[in-house]
């Protein structure tokens, strides 16, 4: 138990650096926000996200569907016991993050494939790591 409640953290911090990783290269190199935006009022990034070309949310998708691979992955691999169900909680921990974002922050309407995508590559990771194990068993 010890052993899969730290690949769950190991993989929500692994998950959530790759996530923002990809987003402050969207925020200060790609798209700069600008002089004084503060990322942590609400106001203030929706507005720099009404500005935002449809490019930049591929970067957002690329960090979303990476933070659900990435960190279900490595709670997976990691896990002693129930990989499937930890690589899931970190797949739709995401999928509600990207949701709330979506919601909160009114990015394009097409940006709700990200909740899916991150969905699917949950299942994938989940499915995999399930039959890997079942072969070496």
């Amino acid at each position: 138990m010890l052993r899969n409640i730290l690949a769950m953290l190991v993989g929500l911090v692994m998950g959530m650096s790759w996530n923002m990783g990809f987003i402050f290269l969207n925020s200060y190199v790609l798209f700069p926000m600008g002089d004084g935006v503060d990322m942590q009022d609400p106001s203030q990034m929706k507005a720099y996200v009404a500005t935002l070309p449809a490019r930049a949310f591929l970067v957002v998708l690329v960090a979303h569907v990476g933070q659900a691979g990435v960190g279900g992955w490595i709670s997976a691999r990691m896990a002693h016991s129930h990989p499937a169900v930890l690589a899931w909680i970190i797949g739709i921990l995401t999928a509600v993050g990207s949701a709330y974002n979506q919601v909160t922050l009114e990015g394009p309407s097409w940006m709700w494939i990200d909740v899916l995508l991150a969905i699917i590559v949950t299942w994938f990771i989940a499915t995999s790591e399930t039959k890997r194990r079942a072969k070496s068993a």
